[in-house]
């Protein structure tokens, strides 16, 4: 879908570098995606997966970084609202 907008290029530079994309399109559509996927792991866990403490533990990585995992944080650090 072709559609015209107003970006800051700054921010999109930085959004392709920090990407690794080969286009700007392509890193906006891994931001889109990632937001997305952001969206998704928050309704489910709003939800709850029903699984226990011990077995949500054994679902992520023990080496992976806490931090990128917040991902019901009150704020949306996008500067976007809740959907």
């Amino acid at each position: 879908m072709k559609l015209t907008i107003d970006l800051d290029k700054e921010l999109l530079e930085r959004v392709v570098k920090l990407t690794g994309a080969r286009t700007r399109t392509e890193a906006i559509s891994t931001a889109l995606r990632e937001i997305d996927r952001r969206g998704q792991l928050v309704a489910l866990l709003r939800e709850g997966t029903g699984a226990k403490a011990s077995e949500l533990k054994e679902m992520f990585d023990p080496k992976s970084d806490p931090v990128l995992l917040r991902v019901a944080e009150e704020q949306h650090p996008y500067g976007g609202g809740a959907s």
